[in-house]
């Protein structure tokens, strides 16, 4: 007997019915952290015994820990939210927020001559992998990428670490950044009869805006274009802009329209008014930023994404790198201009959020920044509160990170000490939890 659509329908959906009925929905891991010292960036406040309430990836309560934390039990029962609940106890140092590096390479490694000729979309997305893991593991839970050269290697890394199939922080990708011809991020390499171009390369309005919506048909969740020269590259000016204004400004509408933000690498000159101007989110490096383009970041409001700390580690090690002698030399004038500059930027007054550059020295050194910060005027807790809370301001992630709080992502770090007295201590992370899994656990006295 054949079954009429709707008789079908109903037995099918009856039998949907009975199966739920049966089985058991999967309930969402728990674990709580329970911290002899809490840090809030937002305030400064170190707050006392403390438990962190995790349910699957997610924070759903912090406050006082209704147990003593110098009595440490494996699983501790929780009246409301559970029990035999397993308890990590951070009797020493101080937790804080995962912490967020929001300009890096992770699809690269420190190498500055002819060798990215030599490399694939997929030995890219394999490095990628490993300074994921390195990244992640330094305590730096939510990164943005900016610029990738190998057809989109970073954001194949990216959904890889979201599916789980390689460890790694949250990503926000670019995808290649927009360069003009012959510019910093166009590849100078080969001679005319090659006609290479980098896949970022556009000219022109409607050639800006066609990357523009290139990249985020194929993934990008962040727009990143070359509005002045680089360091690291050959026959361009660091400080002479790239792009004109109207070419900014079509990057920026697009992109803004499209429900994505831009970051403006700009060392100098032009091309940080005019990509401020045109509206950009950030300012990636800033070495020649003068008092107008201090002045006009603070009336628009952008961020400054001061890149500071690679200068010692490049300057130390470009040599044993074979990098080109045009290149050091570049390099050994920018980079000790940029220190005093963005000393001057700081006390100034203009918002910084920490962001590394790193590929230009090895991954996982990342915290090493928090001290050249520190160096150049900074306090401390500025420090930090650029790796957490500015930082995820600017990522639009405020919802989601920066903070210890529930509703937020579990993605939590433990370190020796107190960092807002030392914070040379978040180079040395002992604990490590993105979206309540435990990926690092080295802290005497912990217990799980």
């Amino acid at each position: 007997m054949r079954l009429k659509a709707p008789a079908l329908a109903v037995l099918l959906l009856a039998s949907i019915s009975l199966i739920a009925q049966d089985a058991k929905a999967p309930q969402p891991t728990r674990l709580v952290v329970h911290a002899a010292q809490l840090l809030d960036p937002k305030t400064g406040n170190i707050l006392k015994d403390q438990a962190i309430f995790i349910e699957g990836d997610k924070i759903v309560k912090v406050g006082p820990a209704p147990h003593e934390i110098h009595q440490p039990k494996a699983n501790i029962d929780y009246p409301g939210f559970g029990e035999n609940v397993p308890t990590l106890h951070i009797v020493s140092g101080t937790v804080l927020p995962g912490l967020i590096d929001v300009h890096t390479h992770l699809t690269m490694d420190p190498s500055f001559g002819l060798e990215i000729l030599q490399k694939s979309s997929a030995s890219a997305a394999l490095t990628g992998a490993k300074n994921a893991k390195a990244t992640l593991e330094a305590g730096f839970t939510s990164v943005r990428n900016l610029a990738d050269y190998w057809e989109f290697a970073d954001v194949a890394l990216r959904n890889a670490i979201n599916h789980g199939e390689v460890p790694g922080p949250r990503m926000q990708a670019s995808g290649p950044a927009i360069s003009i011809t012959g510019g910093h991020g166009d590849m100078n390499y080969l001679p005319y009869a090659d006609h290479l171009k980098s896949i970022g390369v556009a000219d022109g309005v409607e050639g800006v805006q066609a990357k523009v919506r290139e990249n985020i048909k194929y993934g990008a969740d962040v727009i990143k274009f070359m509005a002045t020269g680089g360091v690291l590259s050959f026959g361009d000016d660091p400080k002479a802009s790239q792009y004109t204004l109207e070419e900014m400004k079509a990057i920026v509408a697009d992109a803004h329209r499209l429900g994505r933000k831009v970051a403006a690498h700009a060392h100098g000159g032009n091309g940080i008014i005019w990509a401020s101007e045109a509206g950009v989110d950030s300012i990636e490096h800033g070495s020649y930023i003068d008092d107008n383009g201090i002045a006009t970041l603070k009336k628009n409001g952008t961020y400054l994404v001061a890149t500071v700390y690679l200068e010692e580690w490049f300057l130390q090690n470009a040599e044993r790198l074979h990098t080109p002698a045009q290149l050091v030399a570049k390099a050994r004038e920018v980079m000790p201009a940029a220190d005093k500059n963005i000393a001057h930027a700081i006390a100034s007054g203009v918002k910084v959020a920490f962001g590394t550059d790193a590929a230009v020295f090895p991954h996982g050194l990342n915290a090493r920044q928090f001290g050249t910060y520190v160096k150049l005027g900074m306090t401390p807790l500025q420090s930090i509160q650029s790796a957490t809370v500015n930082a995820a301001d600017l990522m639009g992630w405020s919802d989601k990170v920066g903070t210890v709080e529930a509703g937020k992502f579990a993605d939590i770090i433990a370190v020796d000490g107190d960092p807002t007295k030392d914070v040379t201590t978040l180079e040395h992370v002992k604990l490590v939890i993105k979206g309540g899994v435990v990926y690092k656990n080295e802290t005497a006295g912990m217990h799980e």
